[in-house]
């Protein structure tokens, strides 16, 4: 099974709702290591580790969010494997 990386851009309204906690707990049920963070424009980024089904479950995770949030687009690119970033999820603190 290839292990690939995809950065993802969240928007919408999915910031203060609890969406940084989704992804971790999505994350970590489905196996993907990474993190997740906040970004300045109010958007969420996502960089994620996994097989590709691992990650298209995730893009499906994200597409939702949480229930208070607003999910607008969710953008994906592929990514470098960032070894000091494949073991475990993070919550990125805000910018």
């Amino acid at each position: 099974m290839e292990t690939l990386a995809k950065r993802f851009c969240v928007s919408g309204a999915v910031q203060g709702v609890g969406f940084r906690f989704f992804v971790e707990r999505a994350a970590a049920r489905l196996g993907i290591a990474g993190h997740v963070k906040n970004l300045v424009d109010g958007r969420v980024e996502v960089y994620a580790i996994g097989s590709a089904a691992q990650l298209g479950a995730l893009k499906s995770e994200l597409s939702h969010g949480p229930r208070m949030a607003s999910v607008d687009q969710v953008t994906e690119s592929d990514a470098e494997i960032l070894p000091e970033l494949s073991h475990g999820f993070t919550i990125e603190r805000d910018y």
